[in-house]
């Protein structure tokens, strides 16, 4: 089973209140999570121990430039983010690089399986 990673604490709050159900990535990573496959959503650092915090099933993938984000992406994506210069900004900083409007991305959305 592959894993949905979120690197960034304030991911991992959003994550256990269920306000999350979609992630941007960047690149096109549509080969990595198929649609209807199965993942751990974990949380943790890049090179570090990860914490499972619930099963999910990927509903949709797609791919688009960053500039054609929507804003029900975002509001998927974060509460907190209310434009796709928002989430640019906040992009570069984590990534520590230049994101250009026609940079493409993944857009990932998913639900928790519950096991009854």
């Amino acid at each position: 089973m592959f894993a949905l990673n979120f690197q960034w604490p304030q991911n991992e709050e959003l994550l256990i209140g269920r306000k999350k159900d979609c992630t941007v990535r960047l690149g096109d990573i549509r080969e990595i999570y198929p649609e209807n496959s199965v993942v751990w959503v974990t949380v943790g650092p890049k090179y570090g121990a990860k914490r499972k915090l619930y099963p999910a099933m990927i509903d949709t993938i797609y791919t688009k430039e960053f500039h054609a984000l929507t804003l029900n992406d975002l509001r998927h994506q974060s509460p907190d983010i209310k434009s796709v210069e928002d989430l640019r900004e906040y992009f570069q900083s984590k990534y520590q690089k230049h994101i250009l409007p026609d940079d493409i991305v993944t857009v990932i959305y998913f639900s928790e399986i519950i096991e009854r």
